[in-house]
């Protein structure tokens, strides 16, 4: 009898928490729309008000400073705009800084122009490097307006933490904005707007175990808001027109309260499972670079490199053997492309590397099986001669 398969793709993707499917299923039952001033409308209304309360709490935040929006993309192309408003005042920024390391839902820009943008280089390590950031920061022609910096709370490949408070304090002292990118910490690590000093948040609710096509941005107060990016009948306050998707958010929004229970108890568990998986790679492929193990990194990832397989190579390998894990980021339709974080860190990306990431049902036989199927996989490739 075939093993059953494991899922070790957790950053892609988590599963769906029964909490959240129950809870979509109970909003799908409701007739209605929220605006609607009837019963059913604000039994819907109901449900989306206390969601937007959840997740507040998920990222430390008030409930009026978050918007919904379909998913973590369209909460960054909201943000990431020249265009904001100070109450009625408009507001303009000049030029967005963006990490080297950040996701294509942020590198592309959103509404700032390919001229405006800058890029904030990352060290070998995968940390940002804050002297480059004070110097960009420091050359910005504030006539041209504001400067916005984009750079994520956690990496979605290496799982790699960045110091967002320090950053923060640096945008600050030059009278910028930051969006901070927490689709991958949310649920893994405690999350404060004040603490992070964020201005804006970007969340995502199947990340942390929600359904697809929900996600928020959260502001730092509900002053400075970016314009529109979808225009319509003004649901949101104004920020973000079209009828808000109650199934799906009220599955986030569960999500959401699963997420901020017992985190630190949830995440030394999973760091249990991760660091024991790594020894056994260690153990079998004492060459295998694990990128990010030495700095800050979430507990469920681990990226990697085997020198001498090629990442696509090694995914069919694991994928023929069961265990479903991916070749650094799932943002584009299936492809494997050469990893633009391993650039950025100064790695050759024509390689690749691979990304187990985990989660609270991933099992200590789980871990065995997938080290089992690294252990083949590394001596296939010392049988080649592909071994450094």
């Amino acid at each position: 009898m075939p093993r059953a398969r494991i899922y070790m793709d957790w950053n892609a993707t988590a599963p769906l928490l029964s909490e959240a499917r129950e809870a979509v299923l109970s909003a799908l039952d409701i007739n209605g729309n929220p605006s609607s001033v009837h019963g059913e409308g604000r039994a819907l209304r109901a449900i989306v008000e206390s969601a937007r309360r959840d997740v507040a709490a998920l990222c430390g935040a008030q409930p009026a400073e978050v918007t919904f929006t379909s998913g973590a993309t369209e909460a960054a192309n909201m943000v990431l705009t020249p265009h904001f408003r100070m109450g009625r005042t408009p507001l303009k920024l000049g030029k967005l800084y963006v990490s080297a390391i950040e996701h294509p839902a942020v590198r592309e820009g959103g509404r700032f122009a390919r001229e405006m943008m800058g890029e904030i280089p990352v060290s070998s390590a995968g940390l940002v490097d804050t002297g480059a950031l004070e110097a960009l920061l420091g050359a910005h022609d504030r006539q041209s307006g504001l400067p916005m910096v984009a750079v994520m709370l956690a990496n979605n490949e290496t799982g790699i933490i960045q110091p967002i408070a320090e950053i923060a304090a640096i945008v600050r002292t030059h009278g910028g904005l930051l969006v901070v990118d927490a689709v991958q910490a949310a649920g893994r690590v405690p999350l404060s707007m004040e603490a992070l000093g964020a201005d804006f948040l970007i969340v995502s609710s199947h990340k942390i175990g929600g359904p697809k096509g929900a996600g928020a941005l959260v502001a730092r107060g509900e002053v400075m808001m970016p314009s529109p990016l979808i225009h319509g009948g003004g649901q949101e306050k104004g920020h973000r027109s079209g009828t808000e998707n109650a199934p799906a958010i009220a599955g986030f929004a569960a999500a959401a309260r699963m997420a901020v229970g017992n985190l630190e108890g949830r995440m030394g568990a999973i760091a249990a499972l991760r660091d024991r998986l790594e020894t056994e790679m260690r153990c079998q492929a004492p060459d295998v670079v694990i990128h990010g193990a030495d700095v800050p990194r979430l507990a469920n990832t681990t990226f990697f490199t085997l020198p001498g397989l090629k990442a696509e190579t090694g995914q069919i390998a694991f994928d023929l053997e069961g265990v479903a894990l991916s070749a650094g980021s799932a943002c584009s339709s299936g492809k494997v492309g050469q990893s633009h974080v391993l650039t950025a860190m100064g790695y050759d990306p024509r390689q690749g590397a691979l990304r187990i990431s985990i989660g609270e049902s991933t099992t200590q036989a789980e871990i065995e099986q997938c080290a089992a199927v690294f252990a083949k996989v590394a001596a296939r490739r010392r049988a080649s001669g592909q071994a450094a």
